[in-house]
């Protein structure tokens, strides 16, 4: 903002929002918005984004400054409190016709900022000295104090112009798929590359923005890619494009830097039920669906399942959900402690008759390889891990390949495309790099490809590497690559309870329940879990768990924040949900990246059976919440639009036709002898579950059917 704006800010406006900030969260026995800081953070928006500033905030101020003298004679600073308040309340019910800007529109604008100020980091101007988290009972940090700062290894990285000219296996992504497979190849003696397009984000780098983050991307996120260069585009139904940029929801971004989405994950770790491998075989398949069976069972996973479990690390109790499958081994640690909100509703499932157990979950629950047990913090999902407790691709199996000697890495650096002979032989990638402003290109050769860079991109490498042979792209004969787009479609039910059931003890997830996992309720397709969620930050609470009715700003609303904070309970789940060949990614006609390379398109909508279901598991999850003791409950229930999001899966599914399927029970494209994918892409259904484990078993799986082809 310029000088002679930030006068006006100061000298004109400054009062009016004073006033108006301090209604919407006025002063009790806790501080009041300004007094910890809000019109900082309010200044640093408006410098942000001036437009909205110029456009709504300011005129909105102004207008409401002049309703306040034509009404009572007195600018609204000079107004008491219930003058005041009476003005807002019909501010917001949009009374006043006769403004420059929508009154109701500027007066949730506002609201929004002012919350964001009063509820959001401290490290973003307002909610000094974390005030508000106090009140409402919010604990960002590990229970103990004696946690030293976070510990990690950082990789080697090797340079662009270090490369070698060759190499045994490039891999594509360093995930969680790409992580594994770089250890298993590296450590059977390959020489390994592995190229990932995000950056290596040290802690203090991720951040603990509460506005920028995978759980709640208002203004950004917290890994990669960046905001800008990097867009997606969502097909319109009139055929045309509107672009999508990365922190934006139907973007359905993964997290992008080394390790993945398992740097930011909550690592809840399932392994899927058998019945998920053969679900048309059991169900049929409903019309307008693309639902199949896999081409393997889950006995042919089973001891990848382990291997996964054991090598990367899984918390949790092998005999707490029984009729999932035969497991020829117990976890390796112990699941963490049961929250105060398990513990009531383990006795509600008791009452129900249901069977209910922990979670397990890729998180240290005793220390483990050098690192920490959990810290129990309050902000697990969507960031880094204060304790590096969580087990993910980089500091488990991406450490592991690095110490054998044989693992190359490089990461901000991209792969444009595939390069093939025939149609049957992959003979290297196209990297493309940015440096100090200036685009590198290298082709580096290699006796096999790996792609895992997640169902989304590994779909559009394949498509952006058209050949002579493959005009369409690669193992695109049939028009399959980068159909049967599925995610997971979650619902359930927040509940109000008379006394706490939030301790504040992270992760927060802590107890499921497979009730209506194919038991053929309602005679809907598959089911799913049902767990207690995440903890909540505090400006998640107020957008998503606030009660429909609940006041959201003035004394009442922040008495709202304060008395219900503590004592909502949530449980949530995915249900299996039905594929369809029209959800899908192709390639932008008319829009590429900061390269020049085309980005994907998506487009589709999702199964009406997944939304039964889904609605099914709502009705559910309120059963339980109202068993457990709540007063009052409500539900939350998807919409039908694409489903992608971070479980991504399926646009290169698995099979034994190359008609209808993109890659071999094996995990390798169909025709070609050493090209190989190592991600969710494979996926053919995605379970009632968190996928992550699933992608870590067929990585084990994959890759070493890719040691015993060389």
């Amino acid at each position: 903002m310029k000088h002679g704006d930030q006068m006006v800010f100061l000298n004109e406006i400054y009062p009016i929002l004073k006033a108006v900030s301090d209604r919407m969260i006025p002063e009790d026995d806790w501080p009041s918005a300004t007094d910890v800081g809000v019109l900082t953070y309010l200044k640093n928006r408006a410098e942000e984004d001036e437009t909205t500033w110029r456009s709504v905030i300011v005129p909105g101020l102004r207008a409401l400054d002049a309703a306040a003298v034509a009404r009572h004679g007195r600018q609204f600073p000079e107004l008491a409190s219930q003058e005041q308040d009476g003005l807002l309340q019909e501010v917001e019910q949009d009374s006043f016709r006769d403004w420059p800007v929508s009154s109701k529109h500027f007066f949730h604008t506002l609201l929004s900022f002012v919350v964001e100020g009063y509820y959001g980091s401290p490290e973003l101007g307002g909610n000094r000295e974390a005030k508000s988290w106090a009140m409402i009972g919010f604990r960002p940090g590990p229970v103990s104090e004696n946690h030293q700062t976070v510990q990690e290894t950082e990789l080697p990285q090797t340079r662009f112009d270090q490369l070698r000219d060759q190499y045994d296996a490039i891999i594509v992504g360093a995930g969680a798929g790409g992580s594994v497979a770089a250890a298993v190849l590296a450590e059977s003696g390959l020489r390994v590359l592995v190229v990932e397009r995000g950056s290596w984000l040290p802690y203090s780098q991720v951040g603990n923005d509460h506005l920028r983050n995978h759980r709640f991307s208002k203004y950004g996120h917290n890994t990669g890619p960046t905001l800008e260069g990097n867009p997606r585009t969502i097909l319109l139904a009139d055929g045309n494009e509107r672009i999508t940029r990365p922190h934006e929801g139907d973007y359905h971004n993964n997290a992008m830097t080394l390790g993945g989405g398992t740097r930011i994950y909550g690592a809840q770790a399932w392994r899927f039920h058998p019945d998920d491998f053969r679900m048309a075989s059991r169900y049929g398949i409903p019309e307008g669906s693309s639902l199949s069976d896999w081409p393997i069972r889950y006995e042919d996973l089973e001891p990848y399942y382990e291997r996964a479990e054991w090598e990367i690390g899984v918390s949790g109790d092998g005999d707490a959900h029984p009729g999932r499958g035969e497991r020829m081994r117990t976890y390796p640690m112990p699941p963490l402690p049961r929250t105060l909100e398990a513990e009531r509703l383990a006795l509600a499932a008791e009452k129900l008759g249901w069977k209910a157990g922990p979670v397990p979950l890729l998180i240290n629950s005793v220390d483990r390889d050098g690192r920490p047990a959990c810290g129990r913090c309050g902000q697990c999902v969507g960031f880094a891990c204060p304790t590096n407790s969580k087990n993910g691709g980089h500091n488990t199996m991406l450490l592991r390949a690095v110490a054998s000697g044989n693992c190359d890495l490089i990461c901000d650096t991209m792969v444009e495309s595939i390069s093939t002979e025939d149609g049957k032989h992959a003979t290297g990638v196209r990297l493309v790099q940015q440096s100090e402003g200036s685009i590198q290109r290298k082709q580096v050769r290699a006796a096999h490809v790996v792609v895992a860079a997640g169902a989304i991109e590994s779909a559009r490498l394949l498509l952006n590497s058209a050949s002579d042979s493959e005009p369409d792209g690669i193992g695109n004969r049939y028009g399959q690559v980068g159909r049967h787009l599925q995610g997971h479609v979650y619902s359930g039910a927040y509940g109000i309870f008379d006394e706490p059931v939030q301790d504040g003890l992270g992760p927060g997830v802590s107890i499921a329940t497979f009730h209506f996992d194919h038991r053929g309720e309602e005679s809907v397709i598959g089911g799913g879990l049902l767990a207690n969620e995440f903890t909540r930050l505090p400006l998640i609470h107020w957008h998503r768990a606030l009660a429909p009715h609940a006041p959201r700003w003035g004394s009442a609303g922040k008495s709202a924040m304060r008395d219900t904070y503590l004592r909502t309970g949530q449980i949530m789940g995915p249900i299996q949900e039905i594929p369809t060949p029209d959800s899908r990614v192709r390639l932008s006609q008319s829009v590429k990246d900061r390269f020049g390379i085309p980005v994907a398109q998506l487009s589709g909508s999702v199964h009406p059976e997944s939304i039964r279901a889904s609605a099914m598991l709502a009705k559910q999850a309120e059963k339980w919440l109202r068993a457990a003791g709540a007063r009052e409950v409500w539900r939350s229930e998807p919409g039908g639009g694409l489903s992608a999001g971070q479980h991504q899966a399926g646009t290169l599914r698995m099979g034994h036709d190359p008609a209808t399927s993109i890659t071999d029970p094996e995990g390798r494209v169909h025709g070609y002898d050493n090209l190989w994918v190592c991600d969710g892409s494979v996926h053919v259904t995605n379970g009632g579950v968190n996928p992550v484990l699933t992608i870590l078993a067929l990585a084990f799986r994959t890759a070493e059917n890719l040691v015993k082809q060389r």
